[in-house]
Order: structure tokens, then sequence, then C-alpha cells
């Protein structure tokens, strides 16, 4: 049997585990997981996070607000309009004259153009709007947009995840760059991509933002978190997301 028809018979069985590495060494953080998990997060059935994908569809297509719009009124068919759309973001825009990431930029189109009520963070509606776009890019490589605007937040977000913050005194890289790969009560350090949020995680039962899990890291070193949709959450998402440049979107991946 040919190689690449050994590889293809493989994927389809799952039997290669998560793609995700890139030549450099970065990798996905489902490399860590057990195959179980890994099993769970590649089958759509067994995904729990497919649950809010399919919330997300609903809502996608569901009039809202004084104007009486959904989603998809303009739109169209997330899955030709929204592809690609979570791999470029954090963006710029312009006329706020700041960087919103992908769950922001929802908000601000429920209210702006829906004239709905707002989505507040975390909420149910819009961890599943989020989720339902965001899954539209699975598989597709993080591919940050080369805009001149993201630059100084992209350099705010790196001085932000080199700084030693907390009663721990530990800085982002310190896990995540100096000693990814090690283990910490039994637990392997991931190099920490965000390539799968909204994720599932199995310590929450629910699924959640890149922002929330960046707060739980906060308070993990016995650091005052920043309030969800802080400018410095949007900051450390856009380097984040610079520095997973070309891994494969996971939405709605699984951890642990």
């Amino acid at each position: 049997m040919r190689a690449s028809l050994v590889v293809a018979v493989l994927a389809l069985a799952g039997l290669l585990g998560p793609p995700g590495r890139a030549a450099d060494g970065r990798r996905s953080d489902a490399e860590a997981m057990s195959p179980a998990l890994r099993a769970m997060q590649q089958d759509d059935a067994a995904n729990p996070g497919m649950l809010s994908v399919l919330d997300g569809e609903a809502l996608w297509s569901a009039k809202a607000g004084g104007a009486g719009r959904s989603c998809a009124d303009c739109h169209g068919d997330a899955t030709v309009s929204m592809k690609g759309v979570a791999a470029r973001h954090p963006a710029w825009d312009a006329g706020r004259g700041s960087a919103v990431d992908l769950a922001g930029r929802i908000a601000l189109c429920r209210t702006e153009r829906q004239d709905a009520a707002p989505l507040p963070p975390e909420s149910p509606d819009r961890l599943a709007l989020t989720t339902y776009v965001a899954h539209q890019s699975r598989g597709m490589p993080i591919a940050p947009p080369d805009d001149s605007g993201l630059r100084e937040t992209r350099a705010r977000g790196r001085t932000l995840f080199t700084t030693r913050i907390g009663q721990l005194n530990l800085s982002c890289a310190t896990c995540h760059d100096d000693l990814a790969g090690r283990r910490l009560g039994g637990t392997p350090i991931p190099q920490g991509h965000p390539v799968g949020y909204p994720l599932y995680r199995l310590e929450w039962q629910a699924t959640g933002s890149l922002q929330r899990r960046l707060r739980n890291c906060m308070t993990g070193v016995r650091a005052e978190p920043y309030p969800f949709d802080a400018p410095e959450l949007v900051a450390l998402e856009a380097y984040l997301m610079e520095r997973a440049a070309g891994l494969a979107m996971e939405t709605p991946a699984v951890r642990p």
C-alpha cells in the first residue's frame, strides 16, 4: 500500500492523533491529551462542544431585536461567509480605533445591526454564536491579518505574556514557553496555543472562551484577573494568535 494511502486510511480511522504540529516544534495542546479525549474531540457525535455549535446554528437564523433581522439576513450561509473568519481574529476595527476579538465582533453586530439586547461575556448565546462561527474555520490555518493597526496591540500582548504577575511571580511565558512539555502535578504543561476556542473543558463541564481560560490562569498565579472584554485580554489573544500562526483551528476543541 502506498504511503499516502496508508496515511489517509489511518487518518480516517483516527489513529494518527490530532493535526497541528508545525515544523518549528509548535503543536496543538491536543497532542498531550489522552487517546480517549482526542477521540472525543474528533468525533462530532461525542464532542460535547458540538452542542454549542448546534445552538449557534439555530441562533444564526433566528430573528432578533427591534430590527427583526437575523445573522443570516446579512451574512447568508455561515458555512460559506464565515469560513476563515475566526482564523483572522482579533482584527483591527478602524472605526473604533481598537482591536476586537470574534466574540466582541458578534456582540457588536448583535446590538448595532440587529438592535438586540447585548450579549454578556460567557452568556450561552454569545458562546454559542461564537462557537458556531469559529467552527466554520475548523481545519484552516490561523492567519493573523497583516494590519498595521494590530502591531501595537500584539506588542502589548507580548509584554503581558512575558510579564511576571501575582503572588507566585509567574508569567504566561514561564509555563508555556520555558516549561512547556514538563509536568505540573502529573499534568503536561501545554504550549498554550488558542487553536480550539471556544472549547469544551471537562473541568468546567461547559463550553468556555479563551478569556475565561486566561482569567483562570491569572487567578491561578494569585493575580487580579482583568474583567471580561478588557483591552488587555484582547491584546493577549492577538499575540497568542500570532504566536500560533499556521496551526490548524480545532473549534470546538475538548480539553481536560
